[in-house]
Formats: structure tokens, sequence, C-alpha cells
């Protein structure tokens, strides 16, 4: 089977902004007629960019598992919670569905946005061929996910909530959730900087 042409090859190049098609009038100041946006065939400096945030997020991953996320205190008993300790006092004080939702989004889901996009980011500079269709759909699940990042900062919210019903004393939140919420910030950015095009140029990117 011969390979399909891409919009370049067909003299096409897609708005960032609307997605609308159109006419590649190869001007250095083309804009979109439809929202007036800059026309440009791939993100500038994508492969750079989104390297240096994807290592800043890690770095900000680190701390977010070793510095508490937050302080509880029950019957006198005060505990400063790290993510995974957290989990556990969590599903031992009788809330196993929140600690399911913590561990997905503290652990599942930045672990998997970390892999994924490291793999993108190899396979596209390698210029892979391998599996382009389905690295594209790992894309498009990593800017899915990313709308769901931010529930663990959210759950620390309801647990101080929580407090007026009676189910803690008080909940305090601690510095692990400001390094958590960088984390989820920085790779939600860094999924939007990766032009997931790169993935369909091979030897032929332009980046």
């Amino acid at each position: 089977m011969s390979e399909l042409p891409r919009a370049s090859d067909l003299g096409l190049i897609g708005c960032h902004v609307c997605r609308m098609v159109c006419r590649d009038v190869k001007a250095p100041d083309a804009a979109c007629p439809r929202c007036g946006s800059p026309l440009h065939k791939r993100k500038s400096g994508s492969y750079t960019r989104t390297w240096a945030l994807l290592i800043a997020a890690f770095m900000f991953y680190l701390p977010a598992n070793i510095l508490p996320i937050m302080r509880t205190v029950s019957l006198g008993d005060v505990d400063d919670n790290t993510i995974l300790s957290g989990i556990i006092e969590l599903w031992v004080k009788g809330s196993p569905d929140l600690a399911v939702i913590v561990f997905t989004a503290s652990i599942v889901v930045p672990v998997l946005k970390f892999f994924a996009l490291g793999l993108l980011l190899i396979s596209s500079q390698r210029g892979s061929q391998w599996a382009q269709r389905q690295r594209g759909k790992l894309y498009r699940l990593v800017e899915f996910i990313g709308y769901w990042s931010m529930l663990d900062v959210f759950v620390v919210a309801l647990l101080t909530a929580l407090v007026q019903f009676g189910f803690f004393s008080q909940v305090e939140p601690l510095p692990g959730v400001v390094f958590f919420g960088l984390t989820v910030v920085i790779t939600m950015i860094a999924s939007m900087t990766f032009d997931p095009r790169l993935i369909w140029d091979g030897r032929d990117s332009d980046d």
C-alpha cells in the first residue's frame, strides 16, 4: 500500500487554534482567515521546549512525593502525610474511594504522562515510522487525561471541606501540594508544546 500524502504535500496547512485547513501560501506572515492566528507548519522548537518542560516537571514531581502533601488531625493524633502515606491514611480512615482517586491522579496519571511524552519525543526525534497511528492516539490520550490531572489537588481541598462533616478533626494542605500542582501544570504545558504532526514527519522533520 502506498503511503498517504501529508498536508504539506498537498499544499495545505492546519491552523493550530481553530483547526481550519488552509492553503499554504508560503508567506512568513500568513494568518488563518478564520481566527487570524499565524500559520506555521510545525511548532517552533517543539522538541527543545517539550524536553525542557518534561524534565522540569519530573524534577518537581520528586519533592511532590517526598514532601508531605497534607496534615490530618484526628482525635489528637497529628500526621503529616506524603502522597503514598496519604493514600494509606485515607484507606485506613474508611475512605477507599478517595484513596483510589488520589492514587490514580497522583501516581498513575503523572507516570503515564512522563512515559508517554518521553516515548513520543524519542520516537519522533529518531524519525521512527513505528506505530504512527497508535502514537497519534497516545498523544490524544495524554491530552485527555491532562484535564483530570488536578484531581489530587481537588481531593486535598475536598478533605479540608470534610472537616465540617466530622470525618477528620482537621486537614491542612502542606508544601507537597504546591510541587504537585507545578508538576501538573508543567506537564500540561509540555503536552501542548509538543507538535503531534512531528510523529508523521519521519526523517523529514523541520524542527
